[in-house]
């Protein structure tokens, strides 16, 4: 039976992007990007290169991830008959150990410890804590969750041979997980290899034929899933953020701070803290910092009492962080959360009643937040919202994770889903807009 799978892998046929893929060297290159449509044939060529690479590797650990566990195994380690597991059989195991699950390789240089782990939750990060890796490989790079990618980075420190693989689907062009990717461009250990269906030997000619006319239905379709461009979802609502609406520090004569939040426990608690500027003739909001949790990503649901408790540390960080800052005049908290509002009050934080658009007159499609969505996508285009990259542990992650996520349904209304920080920047923009700009 071994010989006869040994025959059958020895006898797949890979395009030339594959074989490509498969033989590159990678000496100089610290992360090598496979990026490109659905069924473009990445994944069956990487398994067959970190198969190559792993023999060969003098590091005893390395980690390949997904965004949970039973994808990394099922997409790499199965492989549809094609994975690690199959060609490694006769000559490998699969063990568990205090690091977790993983397959023992028998190579000719010593054994070799592959695990597989799940690493698109904010706790995936306590998974990898204190290992030392040689390479990883994160496959849907754009789904994990970017504490756990920095922490992989951080494993891979000490490697003889450090490397990391990623692959993904194209993702909207301004998704945060891309910016992880700048220290190794800078650098110039980076590869990018660019992915469509043409590079699947698999896919005959008559298939992609179907495909093109069947996604030629959508122009956001067949822009993403046939010639694999980054393109923004259909309907993305805060399609106008871009680079002109972030910054590294602060520019003119500071007017005010305030903070605004926004709670739940099975969606997210979000709380932002922002200064209010004049610069060159206009007004600037900037989004300085941001605490942010969720009950439903995390699997950990938390008391208001304690939400309440960490936004007041959040609060202590900031002004630890921008002593130069005044105090603030308001701390806005949606109307609807009353619990929220009730556990600030008790431990000494007083609160105000945020404009979340109760008040102003149904717009054309019958919700009021228009009226909000419409502002806020203003100061968006005059460049007049920023957000400042502080590179902290209360960065705007989840706020551009949600940019790129939130759209309007077939029927032109807002989808309630991937949100939560972008209602609480809308009840900060309100303000700013109907203080300084209105």
């Amino acid at each position: 039976m071994l010989n006869l799978e040994v025959m059958e892998v020895m006898e797949l046929k890979f395009s030339p992007k594959q074989i490509s893929n498969i033989n590159q060297v990678v000496q100089g290159i610290t992360f090598e990007l496979n990026e490109g449509t659905p069924r473009s044939g990445k994944t069956t060529s990487d398994i067959f290169k970190m198969a190559d690479f792993y023999l060969r590797s003098p590091d005893q650990n390395h980690l390949v991830t997904a965004y949970n566990q039973e994808q990394a195994y099922r997409m790499f380690m199965d492989g549809d008959g094609l994975g690690l597991v199959h060609i490694f059989d006769g000559c490998s195991d699969i063990r568990h150990d205090e690091h977790g699950d993983h397959l023992m390789l028998y190579a000719p240089n010593g054994e070799k410890k592959i695990y597989y782990k799940g690493g698109g939750k904010i706790n995936s990060v306590g998974a990898i804590t204190g290992m030392s890796l040689g390479t990883v490989t994160f496959l849907e790079f754009n789904l994990l969750h970017k504490d756990f990618i920095n922490e992989c980075f951080r494993r891979t420190f000490a490697a003889e041979w450090r490397y990391h693989l990623g692959e993904q689907n194209p993702p909207a062009p301004n998704h945060p997980n891309l910016e992880l990717l700048e220290r190794f461009e800078k650098s110039g250990r980076f590869l990018f290899r660019h992915w469509t269906p043409n590079d699947n030997p698999i896919l005959s000619e008559e298939r992609k034929k179907e495909l093109f006319d069947e996604l030629s239905s959508s122009e956001y379709l067949l822009e993403r899933d046939w010639y694999g461009h980054r393109v923004l979802p259909q309907g993305v609502i805060y399609a106008m953020f871009g680079k002109n609406n972030k910054a590294t520090e602060i520019k003119g004569n500071i007017i005010e701070t305030f903070f605004t939040a926004d709670g739940g426990q099975a969606d997210a608690t979000t709380c932002a803290f922002w200064v209010v500027t004049h610069h060159e003739g206009k007004f600037y909001l900037y989004r300085l910092a941001n605490y942010y949790h969720s009950g439903t990503e995390t699997g950990e649901t938390k008391a208001m009492s304690i939400y309440a408790k960490e936004i007041k540390k959040f609060v202590e960080w900031c002004y630890t962080k921008w002593k130069h800052l005044p105090r603030w005049n308001w701390f806005f908290v949606d109307p609807a959360c009353k619990t929220l509002r009730t556990e600030l009050d008790l431990i000494g934080i007083e609160t105000d009643k945020a404009d979340n658009n109760s008040s102003d007159k149904v717009s054309s499609n019958g919700l009021k937040i228009e009226v909000g969505i419409e502002r806020l996508q203003n100061t968006m285009t005059s460049g007049q919202f920023i957000i400042l990259e502080n590179g902290e542990e209360y960065d705007h992650y989840n706020f551009e994770k949600e940019i790129s996520m939130y759209v309007r349904n077939d029927n032109g209304l807002p989808i309630d889903k991937y949100n939560h920080a972008l209602d609480e920047a809308r009840y900060g923009n309100n303000y700013f807009y109907k203080t300084y700009i209105a």
